[in-house]
């Protein structure tokens, strides 16, 4: 028997849009979808959900929860990973809340910024373990990576494992459909362009019968954001630099300098930025599903539609040989975006069939979007070689080259921060020297 394996199958939300879309594709008939969770309630609540769906739309599908790793793992073909590690409490309390005492203010904390460093490091050991189980006992699985944040992690397997890993965002497909309804235009039938790194890759050419849309949507743009709406940074960035990105303003709010200034406190409302966003949601989130968790684990007639995300897509091409073209993020080797650094990890179109998955190459963009991504590229890189060499030197180097934390503290306050944060998140990460 064939075995999809996901883990943190705990997030029941998640695990029933993979794996419901999973259902719907013949070629898995008669997998078993493996459940692991460090969490034994929530992964009974997923199993629970995932048989309900199982006896709605696919009897032949077996479904299992797993509390040892290494058993859930044995002889998977597709490994899916959605972890957080710390979760809201205690870890991304910590890591909103030591920033603000320094005067460093975040949105979501995930990707990049002194948020998304440390989430990094509190993820890439596991990773790693997880990558010596598989290493051992599904050597030739594929690893779809959905965790945050998307480049370190999927640039350190990629790089300090053997796994054959592709990270895996929704931020690529939603983005130009969302672009337009903002604006009131019709994406049917347009043809779109994508490439540059994990929630900061560009919508380099969009375009309808052979027409360029971009000055209509410019133009459009420039009218909105004459009132208030959702999408302003993004809006701003675009104007400034020539081109739309994927991930939602709130995200790239602390991605650059320009935006969420201790001097400048009036952008915070002119570019209707919400800091403090993602702990919001957390806490919305964990309400919701005390609110919405009898109807997902224990209605039999719980429905599902496979959606938008890409993992389904993936594995039904490698498992049919029939082409499907994603956004994914790989490794630049052999320079696919030829102005990025060849050890980052980019986000570019790729096709998946039985032979794998296939990045395509860009060649150059645009030299100020390359610059916009090196800057986090930077972070990224040091990341990495923070986790891998565990000196505190490299975390203090990350930290310093990201563009949010280094245009508000000095040299002096953001060691000091990340120390207080290594010490705060304690037994959470491993030990620097």
């Amino acid at each position: 028997m064939s075995k999809i394996t996901f883990i943190g199958a705990g997030s029941t939300i998640f695990a029933k849009n993979v794996l419901g879309d999973c259902m719907f594709v013949p070629a898995l008939n008669g997998f078993e979808f493996a459940l692991h969770d460090i969490d034994e309630t929530r992964l009974k609540d997923s199993e629970q959900m995932l048989l309900n769906l199982t006896r709605k739309y696919n009897p032949s599908i077996k479904v299992k929860a797993y509390l040892d790793r290494k058993e859930a793992l044995t002889g998977a073909k597709y490994v899916i990973n959605a972890v957080q590690i710390g979760g809201y409490e205690p870890s991304t309390v910590i890591d909103f809340e030591i920033p603000k005492k320094y005067g460093l203010r975040q949105t979501i904390a995930d990707t990049i910024g002194i948020g998304g460093l440390f989430r990094s490091l509190r993820t890439i050991p596991v990773l790693f373990d997880f990558a010596k189980d598989m290493e051992e006992v599904c050597p030739d699985a594929w690893f779809l990576n959905y965790t945050n944040p998307m480049s370190s992690l999927t640039g350190a397997m990629l790089r300090h494992t053997n796994i054959k890993t592709i990270g895996l965002c929704h931020s690529v497909q939603v983005c130009t459909d969302h672009l337009f309804k903002s604006l009131d235009m019709d994406p049917t039938g347009v043809e779109e362009r994508i490439a540059g790194i994990n929630h900061m890759a560009w919508l380099l050419e969009v375009k309808k019968d052979g027409k360029d849309l971009y000055p209509e949507i410019k133009k459009r743009a420039k009218e909105k954001q004459k009132t208030k709406h959702d999408d302003m940074v993004r809006f701003e960035l675009m104007d400034k630099f020539g081109y739309y990105v994927t991930e939602s303003s709130e995200h790239n709010a602390e991605y650059h300098p320009y935006f969420i200034k201790d001097r400048y406190p009036e952008l915070i409302d002119r570019f209707n930025i919400p800091l403090d966003e993602y702990p919001r949601r957390c806490v919305n989130q964990i309400k919701e599903w005390e609110e919405m968790r009898e109807k997902m684990v224990n209605d039999t007639q719980l429905t599902h539609e496979r959606s938008h995300e890409y993992g389904s897509y993936i594995i039904e091409a490698m498992e049919t040989n029939v082409p499907f073209k994603f956004g994914g993020n790989v490794l630049n080797t052999g320079r696919l975006i030829s102005n990025l650094p060849e050890n980052a990890c980019v986000e570019v179109p790729c096709v998946a069939d039985r032979n794998g998955i296939m990045p395509c190459y860009i060649g150059d963009l645009p030299e100020q979007l390359a610059a916009l991504n090196r800057t986090n590229i930077n972070t990224q890189l040091l990341t990495i070689e923070a986790a891998t060499t565990l000196k505190k030197e490299h975390v203090y180097q990350a930290a310093l080259l990201d563009p949010h934390t280094n245009s508000e503290l000095s040299m002096d306050d953001i060691t000091a921060m990340c120390d207080d944060l290594i010490e705060a998140h304690g037994d959470w990460l491993p030990k620097y020297r």
